[in-house]
Formats: C-alpha cells, structure tokens, sequence
C-alpha cells in the first residue's frame, strides 16, 4: 500500500507598482510585485499566502528589503 500526497502550488501577480528607493547595483527604479501563491489538496485550497517581492527594473535582479 502507498500513500501519495497530491498538492499543486498556483502562483498568480496581483499587482506591479513603484516602489521608493534606487537598486544598489545599477541605479535603477524599484518595483514592488504582489503575488498570490495558492496550495492545493486535490483542487481543494489548504492555503493562500500574499507577499510582496521587490525587483530592478533595469537588471532585473531581485532585492532584499532589511529592516
């Protein structure tokens, strides 16, 4: 007998906006990006999580907001 888990993980962006502050690499605008990520239990939703990644976009490279 095998017992498998079926879980799917969706990823949606909410919303792109402006976001104070220059990249440190190149001196690039910031920009803030919202995304949705969704875990699924055979097409039953277990969990919804928003969170907020910041990227350059001129390099494109991803950045860490310390506090």
């Amino acid at each position: 007998m095998c017992l498998e888990v079926v879980y799917h993980e969706e990823k949606t962006e909410l919303g792109r906006q402006q976001a104070p502050g220059m990249c440190p690499y190149c001196g690039g605008k910031v920009s803030a990006v919202d995304i949705e990520t969704k875990w699924l239990f055979c097409f039953l939703p277990l969990c919804f999580k928003v969170k907020r990644k910041y990227s350059c976009s001129s390099c494109e490279r991803h950045l860490v907001l310390y506090y």
